[in-house]
């Protein structure tokens, strides 16, 4: 089973979002994290990087 972290804007420990993430869904503007236990997560922005081989995902926040 391949689980990552999720970061906002870069890839830095004050950037995570969600840790064991299993589900990623991109949808009206917004990237949607679900974890190992459920929770969910809305960022508005794009994907902007996944490594699962390593394990972490980025996503670019939007800006308003």
């Amino acid at each position: 089973m391949c689980l990552s972290t999720v970061y906002k804007n870069t890839r830095t420990e004050e950037n995570v979002v969600l840790k064991n993430v299993m589900r990623i869904e991109c949808k009206d503007g917004c990237v949607i994290c679900t974890d190992l236990m459920e929770r969910s997560v809305a960022i508005e922005g794009t994907l902007e990087s996944a490594n699962l081989v390593d394990g972490y995902v980025v996503v670019k926040e939007s800006v308003a």
